[in-house]
């Protein structure tokens, strides 16, 4: 008996000690998000001081080349090369492609296997290369992806168990958020509304920890200043709300046109068998050298971009639908291409272009005080990001935080709301949920994996309404390969016995089979969403 529980006690991946580890692994998540929200938010630093450095010396390549015209042949040579590169990384390690945020979610889905190390070496790479030679593409997807790398790199070394990996997972990916944008708080939410999609009090324990020592690093090296320090932004009074809400209409729509392009242009790219895989990323290369010359604040994820329009006194509208188009054709080749880079950034910008144009509309037309320009491009911004992200808790921290509008958060919201339920009638699926389906679809053929003996402890949040809600544990048909092993309520855990009666509110607690968590996490995610809910995403996908 002494000889079997020590084989138990040497397998830390088996039955035993998974349950075992799962009583005992609360703080030590608190202690762990610090780690890795130091180590990310080092990663971080380094990764926005590069491209930030990347960032000044294309702006002098530029200004030089405007001058000498002969010379930029060579240019362009240059461009070929590094995007040959990029694409060389991209082909060798597929998940590294794109924002990198859909992948994380697959992974904490159980869905994709990452190599955390090649994940972070070409990520870091790529990213530098791509971003720092002009695509419009964001820092903030790699900088999620960087550090989702870096807690699933501090399981593997400390040799975590399964569940602890995906909270350390999630830490990470909270800790890229908040130092690549000085958005702690936008990083907590992040990591609950969009990649964890639960709001477990241990997930928010582990990514508050993670982000708050990120985000500390981060401004130690660039300083207590929000990303977008903008002074003397106007509050909106309530009688120019109803404007407010127009704006989260228009919004709502040109979201949608959003996610549809990024999808048709990524379709498009597919379609270009002729063209091998590690050459597309040049194309988009060559289009910056014609935009560099041009329309050179349309370069990169849009920061400069943001700043002129809001210190700028006033710009013609024609001058902004130009660059509003030529940002927006820009954003979807860059992506679409499968370059290392996020939407975040660009996708702000677009917003931002939306809201000078929006409200340059209402001075001329309606005579609204022109003060009040820079309040209708931040409100945009929040906006949009929420039509296309679907995550308007996010969406709204994220851009009180960056833009230290904390006065404007009544408006923010109120345009974020709007913005969400237009483009959820009109039947848009959130972008990262539809491109984390077409990794998925490309990827299927390497996603089996063998049979092994490790398991998974999974935790699922039962949602008013939901098939689950009110039931007894005797009268469900529970998924197979999977064992109902607590019921977590208002901070205690209940043995689960037949006549206990599932309440909205509780964390089931299942372990399952490591190489069954995706099967069983689709099936517990189905039992356990509220029935509207799940009726209206079936409509949508009708």
């Amino acid at each position: 008996m002494e000889a079997h529980c020590k084989l138990n006690k040497s397998n830390k991946h088996n039955t035993y000690n998974t349950l075992f580890h799962w009583h005992s692994f609360r703080l030590k998540l608190v202690f762990e998000g610090i780690a890795i929200g130091i180590i990310t938010g080092l990663l971080i630093v380094l990764y926005r001081f590069l491209l930030e450095k990347a960032s000044g010396i294309l702006v002098k390549v530029y200004e030089f080349l405007s001058g000498q015209p002969q010379l930029i042949p060579i240019w362009i040579i240059i461009l070929a090369i590094v995007g040959y590169i990029v694409g060389v990384l991209v082909k060798r390690e597929p998940m590294i492609s794109g924002s990198g945020i859909p992948q994380v979610e697959g992974q904490l889905l159980g869905k994709l296997k990452m190599n955390w190390l090649r994940v972070i070496i070409g990520k870091f790479a790529g990213g530098v290369l791509s971003i720092g030679s002009g695509l419009s593409l964001g820092r903030e997807g790699p900088s999620v992806q960087l550090g989702a790398a870096v807690g699933q790199g501090f399981s593997k070394t400390f040799k975590r168990i399964k569940l602890e990996e995906k909270y350390l997972i999630t830490s990470g990916s909270s800790a890229g958020l908040a130092a690549a944008f000085n958005a702690p708080l936008a990083g907590v939410m992040f990591a609950l509304e969009e990649a964890h999609k639960n709001f477990s009090p241990l997930v928010l324990l582990s990514t508050i920890s993670a982000a708050l020592s990120a985000d500390y690093v981060s401004r130690g090296f660039f300083g207590l200043k929000p990303v977008f320090d903008f002074k003397h932004i106007s509050t909106l009074p309530l009688k120019y709300y109803l404007y407010i809400i127009i704006l989260g209409v228009v919004l709502g729509g040109l979201g949608v046109v959003f996610n549809k392009s990024l999808l048709k242009t990524q379709d498009l790219y597919q379609k270009m068998k002729w063209i091998p895989k590690e050459f597309r990323i040049i194309i988009p290369l060559l289009m910056s050298v014609i935009i560099g010359l041009c329309l050179p604040h349309v370069l990169g994820g849009g920061h400069e971009l943001i700043v002129s329009l809001v210190t700028t006194e006033s710009m013609p509208i024609l001058f902004l639908l130009i660059v509003f188009l030529v940002k927006f054709i820009f954003t979807m080749t860059s992506y679409g291409s499968g370059a290392p880079g996020g939407i975040f950034l660009p996708l702000l910008s677009i917003g931002a272009l939306i809201g000078g144009i929006y409200g340059l509309v209402l001075v001329n037309l309606l005579h609204v005080n022109k003060s009040f320009l820079s309040t209708f491009i931040i409100l945009a911004m929040a906006g949009y990001f929420t039509a296309i992200v679907r995550a308007p808790i996010t969406g709204t921290i994220l851009v009180t935080e960056m833009t230290g509008s904390f006065n404007m958060l009544l408006s923010i919201a109120m345009v974020s709301i709007t913005a969400y339920i237009i483009a959820d009638l009109l039947g848009s699926k959130p972008i990262y949920e539809s491109l984390l389906e077409r990794f998925l679809h490309r990827k299927q053929s390497e996603l089996s994996v063998e049979r092994n003996e490790r398991k998974s402890i999974l935790e699922f949040a039962i949602c008013l309404g939901s098939v689950l809600d009110g039931k007894e544990i005797k009268d469900v048909r529970w998924p197979s390969n999977s064992l109902l092993v607590a019921v977590k309520r208002s901070g205690h855990e209940i043995i689960p016995k037949g006549n206990t009666k599932i309440q909205s509110g509780d964390y089931l607690v299942v372990l399952t089979d490591e190489d069954t968590v995706s099967k069983v996490n689709d099936s517990f995610s189905r039992m356990t969403k509220s029935r509207e809910i799940s009726n209206h995403k079936r409509r949508i996908a009708n």
